[in-house]
């Protein structure tokens, strides 16, 4: 008997039959031959004889009816795994079924001798018919930059590079000073989560706080303490803390001032490499103009995508939307697990899981769409262009695009990036075919 010969073939064994339970589900009952689970039992004692410790008998010499006494329920819930694992892919080629997210496996305990049944509930991509995607409407903000709005950056710039200083002896805190306190918050006498803060920056008319609690700082001193005493809006983010009145003991560390340098060509030329205030202005406005046609065309791609939509109604599959939602969550969780407490970044975790769910939803829904649109318009993409991606993408972190290209290749990212590529390549032939109407920037 040959090698080939003495393994029942997964083709063989594996038996599917497929439900269409909506649009965008469905459910394959699996079936394995006896054959095919004799096997897996037979390759599970094996394992397991030599790798379990009997007393009474040598490593390796236990025979299989004790290792059943003693393993027999692990055993089952192994091979069951083994059995799934092993003819979940072949049940998905027979049946020509592409998940997009993790499937929904139920079995019950494999026996000897028998068939193992089990049923896979998996979600799969809906089908839909684009409309013509000719002429869809668009609206595109126009772009205008005027004096206010340089002026604007400007003066934001000169305050960004003012040095801070220390007021003198006895100033009293007023509008547009920065203090530095120490603070501790309580709610009828309890100190509070996220109440408390050591070395915390306050410019007074910034209106960054509680409403009341930076004019409550007006006139302090360094040195001085005082009492603040606010009320947590009714709409506020932490349920906890909502219509709640605090008072907060606070400590003026220090009082400063911000230096702020003149404007003229010699602040132009602490700022960069430019010979005149007037240079600095075209650089900013400049920079202006740029940003703001990047927010024009941003505004447009999503107005025709939102005509897109609304053109092409379809069931949208619930694990897909998770999954966009979940790594958005994951992202916003590593950000902030240094700065926020663990449970209070649970707790707003938990209420993102909804308030995001509308903008996971959109984005699943432009993916599917803008995949339909590169494959209906045959918009390829080649190697040279994920190439030149990635090239670009070291140039802006600064790093060797050959490590890149590896540490993509290991992830098997590159196909993100090709699909990436072909959704903007999906989308600019959108816009460039769509009719597009000239708005008001405002």
């Amino acid at each position: 008997m040959t090698p080939e010969q003495s393994e029942v073939t997964v083709a063989s064994s594996v038996h599917v039959e497929t439900t269409d339970t909506s649009s965008v589900a469905r459910t394959l009952e699996i079936e394995v031959s006896p054959e095919r689970v004799t096997q897996a039992f037979d390759r599970t004692y094996r394992d397991l004889a030599k790798r379990a410790r009997v007393p009474g008998f040598r490593p390796g010499k236990a025979p299989r009816s004790v290792l059943e006494k003693l393993y027999g329920a692990s055993v089952l819930a192994e091979i069951e795994h083994a059995l799934v694992n092993e003819t979940f892919a072949e049940a998905l080629r027979q049946s020509g079924v592409t998940p997009v997210a993790e499937p929904a496996i139920e079995a019950q305990p494999p026996k000897l001798g028998l068939p193992f049944r089990y049923t896979a509930r998996v979600e799969v991509k809906p089908s839909f018919v684009l409309p013509v995607l000719t002429g869809l409407p668009g609206r595109r903000p126009g772009v205008e930059v005027g004096v206010a709005d340089v002026e604007g950056a400007l003066e934001r710039l000169r305050q960004d590079r003012a040095p801070i200083l220390e007021e003198p002896e006895g100033t009293r805190a007023a509008p547009n000073h920065i203090v530095h306190i120490d603070f501790v918050g309580r709610i009828n006498g309890a100190a509070f989560e996220g109440g408390s803060g050591q070395d915390v920056t306050v410019e007074l008319g910034s209106d960054r706080f509680l409403p009341g609690f930076e004019s409550q700082l007006a006139g302090a001193q360094a040195g001085e303490r005082r009492e603040v005493t606010v009320h947590f809006p009714s709409d506020y983010g932490r349920a906890d803390l909502a219509g709640k009145e605090a008072v907060f003991d606070v400590h003026i560390q220090s009082v400063r001032r911000r230096a702020v340098p003149e404007l003229d060509d010699e602040f132009a030329k602490d700022v960069g490499e430019f010979a005149s205030l007037e240079e600095l202005r075209a650089r900013i406005r400049a920079n202006l103009t740029a940003e703001r046609e990047k927010k024009a065309q941003a505004a447009l791609e999503r107005s025709v995508l939102d005509a897109l939509i609304e053109r092409t109604p379809f069931e949208l599959p619930a694990g897909l939307v998770e999954r966009r939602l979940q790594r958005r969550l994951n992202a916003a969780h590593r950000e902030l697990e240094r700065s926020i407490p663990h449970d209070a970044l649970h707790a707003q975790l938990s209420r993102w899981h909804e308030e995001w769910r509308p903008l996971a939803e959109r984005e699943a829904r432009e993916e599917l769409l803008l995949e339909a649109v590169a494959k209906h318009q045959n918009l390829l993409v080649d190697d040279s262009e994920v190439e030149t991606r990635i090239q670009g993408m070291a140039q802006e972190q600064a790093v060797d695009p050959a490590k890149l290209r590896k540490a993509y290749r290991e992830a098997d990212l590159l196909e993100t990036i090709r699909v990436q590529l072909a959704d903007e390549k999906a989308l600019e032939y959108l816009c460039r075919e769509a009719k597009i109407e000239e708005v008001s920037a405002s």
